[in-house]
């Protein structure tokens, strides 16, 4: 090889392989194309022109011998109705004439033969049919048989003779179609084995070609590169073939030069992912341990713990009871001070118990229906509500996939919450309502209570958080802290809605069941839904920190099964 052809780049050599092979079979593909529709012309010609012909000449013959057989056959009966066949066959005559003048423009000689048929069979008729016919007619079948002599049959013999002239030319000329038609064929499929020889050949050089400039470099590439990957980093890779191989090899090469500079490094940082590792390890079983430890203590806390609390507050309040206004005003302080306490105590190791169950303790999701459980909660939160002279109302509901202990208890504290943190010269109120918003459904529990602070939005959800003090509102400060929890365990988040003109409204969403989305989808408000939600879902601005939070705490939380459909109940509890 020159060294001119070696430095030409692979592609450049496979183009100009290409280039002549395309040029020899663009050619060959002419030449085929000329020959084949050569070849088509020709058999069209067999085809729709002289095999036609063929027939229609037979035709033509049997309409003639209809007519001679017609007019001897009246001859002798002179049955009128023995001519039938004397007129169909004129008629077929002159139709298979006709028929047969317009196949005949590429075949003059054909088209004098059928001229010649033509004027013998006019004569005929004129010399022997018509007399036959009339003088049948007019003196009857004696007189008629005297006129079919032999001259008579020999004119209609030179008819027929006429008509097999005609055939013999249809045959010849079917017949130069037919060979015409083979020998293109021939020439067609040798053009054809010549292409396939073309691509053979074609096929071998390009094979022997890429074995010499591509399969043997790259295997050479390959080997220097198989040491390389088994250990031996400063084994270098040299470059051989096509220059793109060649440059191909120095960047490998190059990357191996990088690959040794940096394997110091690689085997300091796998050690110390190793060590990171083991330390990850300890943490994991450190923190089975707590798992370990804290479910201990919850047992402790809920058998326990919960027996020398109840001694104690029952002893309390046994003091409480019998030695009331027996002593001092201090003592009876004291004593109430210790009541109270042993009761917070037991409020509270409960709430923390009902608080670690969530999602640890699970009876598995169903199908649960929202207006169900405010029926319950209303039934639970119905001496609170007396007492405060509170009215509970709520909108239809959608069923969602959830457990119903827990919604049941998520909605009684929403309500208790809302309760309880009245104003006192308003009658309390608070109604829960819901809105499908994209794929969930977005709950509401709003009052017109006392309100929530912007500042403290996000405290309130955190265990033991409190904005009050106990004596001016009663409570653990763990209800909203299980609320959230039990939100995020249905797949949803929860937060509280500042932009309220009055009281407070908590929202919370839930995941909507598919038929509940299947049916937003094909809602006409859809777009204008799909619209306010990206504006103010749930009236926290976008941007703001809240809306941040609110995204992070998504992120984090699983997701849970889906589900929501809409009940069709609306009730109100005053």
């Amino acid at each position: 090889m020159s060294a001119g052809l070696r430095a030409w780049s692979l592609r450049r050599r496979v183009v100009a392989l290409l280039a002549i092979v395309g040029v020899l079979l663009v050619g060959l593909a002419v030449a085929e194309a000329s020959l084949a529709e050569r070849s088509r012309n020709q058999v069209d010609a067999l085809l729709n022109q002289t095999g036609p012909l063929r027939v229609q000449s037979q035709e033509l013959l049997n309409a003639l011998l209809d007519q001679e057989t017609a007019v001897r056959g009246f001859a002798v009966s002179g049955d009128r109705a023995d001519l039938g066949p004397y007129e169909a066959g004129v008629r077929q005559e002159q139709d298979v004439i006709a028929s047969m003048r317009r196949l005949l423009n590429d075949y003059p000689q054909i088209g004098g033969d059928l001229r010649q048929v033509e004027t013998r069979a006019d004569e005929w008729r004129r010399a022997v049919a018509v007399p036959v016919i009339t003088v049948t007619e007019q003196e009857g079948t004696a007189a008629g048989q005297a006129l079919v002599t032999q001259v008579a049959r020999q004119q209609f013999d030179e008819v027929r003779a006429a008509v097999d002239d005609l055939q013999a030319e249809i045959f010849d000329a079917r017949e130069s179609n037919a060979r015409e038609a083979r020998r293109s064929g021939n020439l067609l499929a040798v053009l054809l084995i010549v292409a396939a020889l073309v691509v053979v050949v074609t096929g071998v050089l390009l094979l022997l070609s890429l074995d010499r400039t591509v399969v043997r470099p790259l295997t050479e590439l390959a080997q220097h590169v198989r040491r390389v990957a088994e250990g031996d980093f400063q084994h270098a890779i040299p470059g051989s073939g096509p220059p793109e191989f060649v440059q191909l090899a120095d960047d490998v090469d190059a990357m191996r030069r990088r690959i040794a500079a940096d394997l110091a490094e690689v085997r300091e940082a796998r050690q110390r992912i190793e060590w990171v590792n083991s330390q990850l390890q300890k943490q994991a079983e450190e923190l089975t341990r707590s798992n370990r430890d804290l479910e201990q203590f919850a047992y402790v806390a809920s058998h326990d713990l919960q027996e020398p609390l109840r001694k104690v507050a029952s002893f309390c309040q046994l003091l409480q009871r019998r030695y009331a206004g027996q002593l001092d005003e201090r003592a009876d302080q004291y004593i109430a001070f210790a009541v109270d306490g042993a009761q917070r105590m037991q409020r509270l190791i409960n709430d923390l118990l009902a608080f670690s169950r969530i999602g640890r303790l699970t009876v598995g999701f169903s199908e649960v229906d929202l207006n169900k459980v405010m029926g319950e909660v209303a039934g639970q939160t119905e001496a609170a509500r007396q007492y405060a002279d509170a009215e509970l109302t709520w909108s239809e509901l959608p069923v969602i996939q959830g457990e119903e202990p827990l919604l049941t208890n998520l909605l009684a504290n929403l309500v208790s919450n809302s309760i309880k943190f009245r104003r006192s010269d308003v009658p309390s109120k608070v109604h829960v309502s819901a809105r499908q918003v994209g794929d969930e459904w977005e709950i509401s529990c709003q009052d017109n209570g006392i309100g929530i602070e912007p500042e403290f939005a996000d405290k309130i959800f955190v265990i033991f958080q409190r904005l009050h003090s106990k004596d001016a509102y009663p409570g653990t400060g763990i209800g909203l802290a299980i609320v959230k929890k039990i939100v995020e365990y249905h797949g949803g988040r929860v937060w509280v809605d500042t932009d309220v003109s009055e009281g407070a409204a908590i929202r919370f969403t839930l995941p909507a069941l598919p038929e509940d989305r299947a049916a937003a989808g094909e809602s006409p408000d859809e777009e204008a839904t799909g619209a306010q939600a990206t504006e103010t879902p749930d009236g926290v601005p976008d941007g703001s920190p809240e809306r941040e939070r609110e995204r992070e705490r998504a992120e984090r939380t699983e997701e849970a099964p889906e589900g929501g459909r809409t009940g069709g109940m609306r009730e109100t509890v005053g």
